[in-house]
């Protein structure tokens, strides 16, 4: 049976086990097991204090929530990098050691690690430069959809079907991005709408003009403008132009509701919505044709 002397001492021999060295640095079971625990409270604290900038300290500055991610997911960075080095010197590993392991990770960077480093990058330029943020609505090559979040890596996106899209980082730096929100949640939409010629163009103005305004997700400031667009084939054609910040995430939704107001609007007056025509001129020579066929 085992004394408690005997226990003791091989706890201790245990805790003081020597795994390797790194360097002139002695890496023992205790390194070990104190090196794991405090990363780990490095980066749950790290994230917990991030949550609590972006949810309960500055919502009392009214800080967008987009400026607000920015500043908090910068300075979670900051905090684990100088966590780190404080670890890694309390812990007793010599950082100068750390050169070869660096080394070596450059390697792998270059051959097999590109794509996740141009994507922290790029994620990093993401939230110093704020191109887009939490929040915003924006298009990137057939995708439209909200921001909902901005990790190290990529970027999640909700779109109208709620279906959340994972975009790498480096894809919002290297193409072309449409950010409706970047400025402000304002945004204009046009809707084109034809009429048949024999319609007042005045009175179309005042129609449209009306349903616009009696839409309550359009908005007054800056009032709506009905643009004459020109004579079509079969038309008369406008564009009704309108500001909205409700529905800038549903345009379509927007549409759909003004073309319904709109068709009822005309129906009311008696305002005719052409369909194309064509007309058909029939050249000389028929008769000629009409009397052989009689002979």
């Amino acid at each position: 049976m085992i004394s408690p002397k005997e226990l003791i001492d091989w706890l201790k021999s245990s805790w003081n086990y020597e795994l390797f060295h790194l360097g002139t640095s002695q890496f023992t079971t205790k390194t070990f097991l104190l090196l794991i625990l405090s990363l780990f409270l490095l980066f749950y604290l790290s994230s917990k204090i991030r949550k609590i900038l972006v949810n309960k300290v500055f919502p009392r500055y009214d800080l967008d929530i987009g400026v607000s991610q920015s500043i908090a997911t910068i300075l979670r960075y900051l905090m684990i990098i100088i966590g780190l080095i404080i670890i890694f010197q309390t812990t007793g590993i010599d950082l100068s050691a750390l050169g070869l392991l660096v080394g070596a990770l450059g390697v792998g960077i270059g051959f097999g690690l590109q794509s996740i480093t141009n994507n922290f990058i790029s994620g990093l330029i993401i939230l110093f430069e704020r191109p887009i943020k939490v929040g915003d609505r924006i298009e990137l090559d057939d995708l439209a959809g909200n921001i909902v979040d901005i990790s190290a890596r990529a970027t999640t996106i909700i779109t109208n079907d709620n279906i959340a899209v994972i975009v790498p980082n480096s894809d919002f730096i290297n193409n072309r991005v449409i950010n409706w929100s970047h400025n402000n949640r304002e945004v204009r939409l046009n809707f084109p709408v034809g009429v048949s010629y024999k319609e007042d163009p005045e009175k179309i103005r005042k129609l449209l003009t009306d349903v616009a305004n009696a839409n309550p997700g359009v908005l007054s400031l800056p009032p709506p403008y009905i643009r004459f667009e020109g004579f079509g084939d079969s038309s008369l054609n406008f564009a009704v132009m309108v500001w909205t910040s409700e529905f800038i995430d549903r345009p379509k939704i927007l549409r759909s509701e003004l073309y319904y107001e709109i068709f009822a609007k005309f129906k009311e007056h008696n305002i005719e919505i052409p369909f194309p025509q064509r007309d058909i001129h029939l050249k000389s020579g028929f008769e000629a044709k009409d009397d052989k066929t009689e002979k």
